[in-house]
């Protein structure tokens, strides 16, 4: 399919802090408008992306040394939770593409960067070709470029979960250098001959990600568009603890809209119980104190969230192996927190809203099953793990990029 691709031709806006949030909550509350329609539909959300792009929000982590803002992780994280309130299958779109900026950023050339950070600035877009089914595990990769003369190689394989390829300008495919040989990212135009992207996603929530099948076949590629990705986590790194981050975010963005969406059924359409002797169902006093519970379940998860953030941002102003560890650690809490707080909130909504929520012309346990789909990117109870072993004997988490 290419009909979906993501194209701008004007340079994008250059968003400070403040712009950038803004901006966040005015797509979002665009982007809210259609979730329940997008969701019960499987309609791919284009126009949002695309909006996205053009607005400058997927532009805002570009360096300030290539002409972009070069925002903190911790402004990112935010926008992510703001967009992810309003839908989170849109929010999810562009988490590749954010994650591999910062594999630009840090891996790549000054003429590696200078490309592809003038192509963001024009509102191009980054998906990912990372992931691949019946591998080993998770970091467990058979995609391989293959040699094909002098700076040249051809890029075989097939990739799946690949959110944001089938609206992206450009695909970032992780494979091996040479059979077995060390790993890289091939930066392959979306148009490329040999690359096919398959609509083949089909799950219980985040149905509209579009995270499905890439295909290559005899992919051609140059050394120019090759960035090494091997030594990543030798040295101390932030990179694993970003994406995480992001992924933090959108989850808690889920608390929030279902918290949200389960306060307006209440106050405009559900019956009191008739032993709580009041009007409305929202003066309640179970109800009320049940949103009271998941008022404070999700201000934490959006307070541990933040500070996450703000690890992230003091250790990459100063990178050490303590620094990359307590924002690791900080991550870890903030992916375990938002993961236990979306599941629940999304899951009580019913609860507190009464029989009648759980109509299906509602929609509203898409909250529930975004949830539970997103969260099952990486096991919680891996970042409880971590989080004892620092706790009982000081021990870093490891370096490879999922913590």
């Amino acid at each position: 399919m290419t009909t979906t691709r993501v194209r701008s031709v004007a340079r994008v806006p250059v968003l400070d802090a403040d712009q950038a949030i803004e901006i966040a909550r005015q797509q979002a509350a665009e982007i809210a408008l259609g979730a329940a329609e997008r969701d019960r539909q499987r309609i791919l959300p284009v126009v949002a992306v695309l909006a996205l792009a053009e607005s400058g929000l997927l532009a805002i982590s570009v360096p300030q040394a290539y002409g972009g803002a070069g925002l903190p992780a911790s402004v990112v994280a935010e926008v992510f939770r703001i967009i992810a309130a309003g839908d989170p299958n849109v929010a999810q779109i562009p988490h590749s593409h954010f994650v591999y900026l910062n594999q630009a950023v840090r891996q790549g050339s000054g003429a590696q960067k200078k490309r592809i950070f003038a192509e963001v600035l024009q509102g191009r877009t980054i998906g990912n070709a990372q992931s691949e089914r019946g591998t080993a595990h998770v970091r467990d990769f058979r995609t391989t470029l293959t040699p094909d003369g002098p700076g040249r190689w051809r890029l075989n394989g097939t990739k799946f979960y690949c959110t944001g390829a089938l609206f992206a300008d450009r695909v970032a495919v992780l494979a091996h250098r040479g059979v077995d040989g060390p790993m890289a990212v091939a930066w392959v135009d979306r148009d490329a001959p040999g690359l096919e992207v398959i609509d083949d996603w089909d799950s219980v929530g985040q149905r509209t990600t579009a995270s499905g099948t890439v295909r290559l076949t005899d992919v051609a590629v140059t050394d120019e568009w090759i960035t090494p990705y091997a030594l990543m986590f030798d040295a101390p790194q932030t990179y694993g603890a970003y994406a995480q981050l992001l992924h933090a975010a959108i989850d808690a963005g889920i608390a929030r809209a279902a918290l949200d969406d389960a306060a307006e059924f209440v106050r405009t359409k559900s019956r009191p119980y008739p032993d709580a002797g009041v009007p409305r169902a929202a003066d309640d006093p179970l109800v009320v104190q049940a949103f009271g519970e998941l008022e404070l379940a999700v201000r934490a998860a959006d307070a541990v969230l933040g500070e996450a953030g703000r690890a992230l941002d003091r250790a990459n102003a100063n990178l050490t192996a303590e620094t990359a560890g307590a924002a690791s650690l900080a991550v870890a809490a903030a992916r375990a927190i938002t993961t236990k707080t979306s599941v629940e909130v999304s899951s009580r909504l019913f609860e507190v809203s009464g029989t009648r929520s759980a109509l299906a012309e509602l929609d509203l346990d898409r909250h529930w099953r975004n949830a539970r789909t997103h969260t099952l990117h990486d096991p919680a109870a891996w970042k409880v793990q971590h989080l004892g072993r620092w706790a009982v004997d000081g021990v870093l988490p490891p370096r490879h990029g999922q913590i």
